[in-house]
């Protein structure tokens, strides 16, 4: 019995067409970058399902633990390989079980007879490997609905494969199998959930973000650095593009009403995103924005936010509520980075009041009176872009 092999299984890539060796190839691709630290790795991709092999076991637990964070897979099983007879079968089977905690639980055998040639039908080998199962383990309880343990027998030419564990994958679509975009990353906890859901359907993206020293920290820019390394975790390298945008701050403050000036921000900012999206490459940008949730998410804001950019404007989280929000980025590990005290530029700034219902005419009319452009091209030219690295310690853990 070999036992150094794990089966993935594609979910939602199984619906494609003619295309999907486009996605097959792209979720190979990422599986490699995600245990690359494993040095015996080698993967063979079929159809419907992928594999991967390890020479060591410490490698196969290592990569048990890494999968469930990458998109593009349904669910995944180790399995063991055994020579396709009937008594290899059966005495790999109990191997298999001998590692799953079997007392009291219910089971149940499925067979997939691939080699039409081998000796019993798939009925009656389910009830051979049962009744054997069942003599060596007499606890087990059959259960044909929703069993706790289902051991998966599938009986190819060569070979048979065996598992008693399924995993859940994260679902969803390979990172980059769907275009490249550019996340507006404030360090909050809604960006990091928006751009984890656009990860989730396949888009890869850089990250944008703007910072007004010295009214912003450098543990703020920390904050979203580490942000960006939790977040590489799900998918492929991000870059970062750090917006210098004191000037153009400052300005909107002094030229814009103060129930007006988070509209212009949030205009600028779009501005400076369309630009860096133009120069890199990206086709769409994201955002965190949910419907209702501050006076700039409210209906007519974002109308007259967007009117700034004929570019597409993805945004995952419009309709999801703050605390289902919180939920995702708690499980993805981006909330307790998100919730340190080191406050953004649009924080910094905030007015006393914002209009929820801006005209677009009057923003217009005030932003006409500054030489905002001129502003908009010299923070795009004079930003930093940076790809913060894996390995690196987070500076506010030296706080602690």
């Amino acid at each position: 019995m070999n036992w150094n092999t794990i089966l993935i299984r594609y979910g939602e890539m199984s619906l494609k067409g003619k295309n999907k060796s486009k996605f097959v190839r792209k979720l190979k691709e990422n599986i490699k970058v995600a245990l690359s630290e494993l040095t015996t790795l080698k993967m063979r991709a079929e159809r419907d399902r992928m594999f991967v092999y390890t020479e060591r076991l410490e490698e196969l637990d290592r990569a048990i633990e890494i999968l469930p964070t990458v998109f593009g897979i349904q669910s995944f099983s180790p399995i063991a390989i055994c020579e396709p007879t009937l008594e290899a079968i059966k005495e790999t089977s109990l191997k298999v079980l001998g590692k799953t905690e079997t007392e009291g639980k219910t089971f149940k055998v499925d067979v997939k007879r691939t080699n039409k040639s081998f000796p019993l039908d798939t009925g009656e080998l389910q009830q051979e490997l049962g009744g054997h199962v069942l003599r060596a383990f007499p606890n087990l309880i059959v259960k044909m609905k929703k069993p706790e343990i289902l051991l998966y027998v599938e009986i190819q030419r060569e070979a048979a494969y065996i598992s008693s564990h399924t995993f859940k994958g994260a679902g969803g679509m390979p990172v980059g199998s769907n275009g490249h975009s550019l996340l507006l990353l404030s360090g909050g906890i809604d960006s990091p959930v928006a751009g984890y859901q656009m990860m989730k359907r396949g888009v890869a993206f850089d990250a944008i973000h703007f910072a007004s020293p010295p009214f912003t920290s450098d543990l703020a820019l920390q904050k979203v650095e580490d942000i960006v390394r939790q977040l590489t975790k799900f998918g492929s390298t991000i870059r970062l593009h750090i917006i210098p945008f004191t000037q153009l701050q400052q300005a909107i403050i002094k030229q814009v009403p103060s129930n007006l000036t988070m509209t212009t921000t949030r205009r600028m900012m779009m501005k400076i995103a369309d630009r860096v999206r133009e120069e890199t490459g990206a086709l769409g940008l994201i955002t965190g924005e949910s419907m209702g949730q501050v006076a700039s998410q409210t209906l007519e804001s974002l109308t007259t936010i967007n009117e700034v950019t004929s570019t597409p404007v993805l945004r995952p989280l419009i309709a999801m509520d703050k605390l289902d929000i919180i939920q995702i980025a708690e499980k993805i590990e981006t909330y307790e980075i998100s919730i340190r005290p080191f406050e953004d530029c649009c924080t910094v700034f905030t007015p006393p009041s914002s209009k929820t219902k801006p005209q677009l005419e009057k923003v217009r009319y005030y932003e006409s009176f500054e030489s905002f452009d001129e502003m908009v091209e010299e923070a795009v030219s004079n930003r930093t872009t940076v790809i913060p690295s894996q390995n690196k310690e987070e500076a506010f853990d030296d706080l602690l």
